[in-house]
This record gives C-alpha cells, structure tokens and sequence, in this order.
C-alpha cells in the first residue's frame, strides 16, 4: 500500500513558474517509477511526465517538454514537478501515480495515486 499526497498548486500568472510536490508513505520509492498526470476542467486525463525508479530517464508529453521538469528524492521519499513557463492551457487538477518498475503512461494500469493538487494559470 502507498499513499501519495500532491502539493504546491495555486493560482499564477501565465509565464510565471509553480513547483508540485509528491510525498510517498507506506513504501520506499526506490522501486517504482512515478509519473505526473492532469485533468483539465471538461477534458480527460491525459499524461505529464514520468521519471524511472533511478532517476537516470525521464519522459514529457510534447506540450510541456522544455517547460516542465520531473525529479525525483528517494531519500525523502518525493516526487517533484518543476513547471516553468506556464500557460492558461496548462490549467488543471495535477495528480502523481506511481507503479512497480515502470509507468503506464496511458493511467489505467497505475496502482497508486495521489488525490490532486489543483494549477490555475491566469491570462
């Protein structure tokens, strides 16, 4: 069993920068690969970015690769989503998974998720 819990989310300005956090407890993360998805108002959920259990390969989604950056502490036992350059389409409810060895970067087959942290990037 892990429990994921997002946070950081908030209202910003377009341009301006947010950093999501991902606190994991009942496991250790060194064993999982974690990833970022989001859900925006009326849209389905569609997939961020995704890092591998040793941190060394990291995957983005074409609309957020060079914007957006995933990083991962296993010693602490966090994810991290650093998020620059942002856009109003990038407004959304932002929620971290986690599963054994590799993501499904498609969410349906991920054990582990996170209840959301909410983004709003204002024109």
């Amino acid at each position: 069993q892990v429990q994921l819990v997002e946070s950081g989310g908030g209202l910003v300005q377009a341009g301006n920068s947010l950093r999501l956090s991902c606190a994991a407890s009942g496991r250790t993360l060194s064993n999982y690969a974690m990833g970022w998805f989001r859900q925006a108002p009326g849209k389905e959920r569609e997939f961020v970015a995704d890092i591998t259990r040793t941190a060394i390969y990291t995957y983005y989604a074409d609309s957020v690769k060079g914007r957006f950056t995933v990083s991962r502490d296993n010693v602490k036992n966090t994810v991290y989503l650093q998020m620059n350059s942002l856009k109003p389409e990038d407004t959304a409810v932002y929620y971290c998974a986690a599963q054994l060895w590799t993501l499904d970067r498609s969410g349906t087959n991920n054990p582990y998720w996170g209840k959301g942290t909410l983004v709003t990037v204002s024109s």
